[in-house]
């Protein structure tokens, strides 16, 4: 693990200023470090001594106030600085998870995407109130103090730069072990939110086959295995303060022992061997902070590294599109991020839907065209591409060949941008049936949310009911039709050029079905461009052209 990771100096500017301002507290904290040890000596040896010390003792109560005011600013700054660059970063993630699109993100892990977006992130506050502020003071006032140590009594400066290195030396060692038990048991933690979700949501079919308490069983073995790899990472922290806290003490029993042996001899001043042995132990303690706050903070560090992961893959897409367009002047790449280019522009509708050769997988080309005013039908038997074949311009899967709408490529334009769709899945949401089917419009119009639901044979359903998770309330054919009636009301408010159907007629009897395909061949003889899946014969009666699209080439 990188004390500290330049990605995070580049992707949350939170962490810029944070770092500016712990150096600048360090440089304050070290100064007052050097005042309080050189006040507390002149208030002992002046005692000794029988001089007043009134002023020292009141100066030394100032500087430890001040010293406890720096660490309270160096916390509050840590706290503030964790939670913007948690925010930052989680903002970053969902942009990039957006840019990357559907296709990437049904190839990863979501739980574990979500476990990094919400505790992962979260776990960041150790590593920026207490982490990095050590660090950030280890480089200042570690060299300081020994420097003023050897310019006092330069043996024992010497004792001190022979006896720090084995620390961080020792802390190296201790940490590539840390690290890989780290690891397992952040992966753990992301196995367990991975099968929790699959669990909770596969409940229903584990119960009706005799499985739930199985899969219960084994997030039980899971949490387990978790509870093991936290106990390991305890172990491991534990090792390493121990061993922090003996090479410390013994480096500060070298110089006291040294300094004890020649004030005896009369080699050293009480007042220089007493400053020294109270700067001693100063210089050696950020580094034992360093060592104890790794642990702290490795969770954080190991969550930021998933996101850096992201947002890398983010931007090598983003850079290799855009020089793929021939835009190679740097400056221009800076100015002109992925997300910019191309969705900025806005799509009028009536374009033309142009799809030559294209491939999904080891999937048979396909080629066609969609044109305003036609019913453009997808047709071949399962397992032939054809869900497949929307995915791809939905931008849920990567694919080969051409696919332009309106002169524009498809890769380059945000699926909502263009079309307007209904899958084989409702999709719909916790709310209203209105707010279901004016899903993305801000300004809804009631009145064509009611003939968007007319158009989809669901008249009889109440656009005040409110409905559960993933559209509890209805019956399998209501919330079809209540997503076919969204796809609907989208591409009539012109938001979605092209109105794609994934077997809007699945779960509807034929009489439904028949009213369903006259309402799609009006909107299609209004202007729309309809494109349709559907492996019902039927649909043969409304459509312009039929693409068959087969098993082989």
């Amino acid at each position: 693990m990188k004390p500290v990771d330049p990605r995070l100096l580049k992707y949350a500017g939170a962490a810029r200023g944070f770092l500016a301002a712990s150096a600048s507290i360090g440089i304050v904290q070290t100064a007052v470090t050097i005042a309080f040890a050189w006040l507390l000596t002149d208030a002992v040896t002046g005692a000794i001594a029988g001089r007043d010390v009134s002023g020292s003792l009141l100066w030394l109560l100032l500087a430890a106030l001040l010293r406890g005011l720096l660490i309270a600013a160096s916390d509050a700054a840590g706290t503030r600085a964790a939670a913007k660059t948690g925010m930052q970063l989680r903002a970053a993630l969902v942009a990039a998870v957006g840019r990357l699109g559907p296709g990437w993100l049904a190839q990863r892990n979501q739980a574990a995407l979500a476990v990094t977006a919400g505790h992962g992130l979260e776990a960041l506050d150790a590593y920026f109130a207490r982490y990095i502020p050590q660090l950030v003071l280890t480089v200042i006032a570690t060299p300081v103090l020994v420097a003023v140590m050897w310019w006092q009594d330069w043996p024992s400066g010497l004792t001190a730069v022979i006896t720090l290195p084995l620390i961080p030396l020792f802390l190296i060692l201790i940490g590539m072990a840390t690290r890989t038990v780290q690891a397992r048991q952040w992966q753990t933690l992301q196995r367990l939110a991975a099968r929790f979700a699959d669990t909770v949501q596969g409940l229903s079919t584990l119960r009706l086959f005799g499985r739930d308490r199985r899969a219960a069983d084994r997030i039980e073995v899971t949490a387990d295995e978790y509870r093991r790899e936290t106990m390991k990472v305890l172990r491991f922290s534990f090792l390493s303060g121990f061993a922090m806290e003996l090479l410390a003490s013994i480096a500060v029993a070298l110089i006291a022992v040294s300094v004890g042996f020649r004030l005896l001899s009369g080699d050293l001043t009480l007042e220089v061997g007493l400053f020294v042995l109270l700067l001693a132990p100063e210089a050696f303690l950020p580094i034992r902070q360093v060592g104890v706050q790794f642990h702290a903070a490795a969770e954080g560090v190991a969550a930021t590294e998933d996101v850096f992961e992201v947002l890398d893959a983010e931007r090598t897409r983003g850079d290799a599109s855009r020089m793929s367009d021939g835009i190679t002047d740097v400056g221009r790449i800076a100015a002109e991020p992925s997300d910019i280019r191309e969705t900025a522009r806005q799509v009028s509708p009536g374009g033309v839907l142009v799809v030559e050769g294209l491939r999904v997988r080891e999937l048979p080309p396909v080629s066609f065209t969609a044109e305003p005013g036609t019913v453009t039908l997808i047709e071949g038997p399962s397992g032939s591409g054809k869900s497949s074949l929307l995915a791809a311009l939905r931008g849920a899967s990567d694919f080969e060949g051409t696919a332009t709408y309106a002169g524009l490529d498809v890769r380059r334009l945000a699926p909502s941008q263009w079309l307007a769709w209904a899958g084989q899945s409702p999709g719909l949401l916790r709310g209203t049936v209105a707010e279901n089917v004016a899903l993305g419009d801000d300004d809804p119009d009631a009145a064509r949310v009611r003939a968007a639901l007319d158009a989809a044979c669901a008249e009889g359903i109440d656009l005040g009911l409110v409905l559960g998770v993933q559209g509890a309330g209805l019956s399998g054919g209501q919330a079809q039709r209540v997503a076919v009636a969204r796809a609907l009301y989208r591409e009539a408010v012109g938001r979605g050029g092209v109105l794609v159907l994934d077997e809007p007629s699945s779960a509807l009897d034929p009489a439904t079905e028949e009213r369903l395909w006259r309402s799609l061949r009006e909107r299609a003889d209004a202007g729309a461009t309809v494109l349709l899946v559907s492996h019902r014969r039927s649909a043969r009666g409304i459509a312009d052209r039929v693409v068959a699209v087969g098993v082989s080439a």
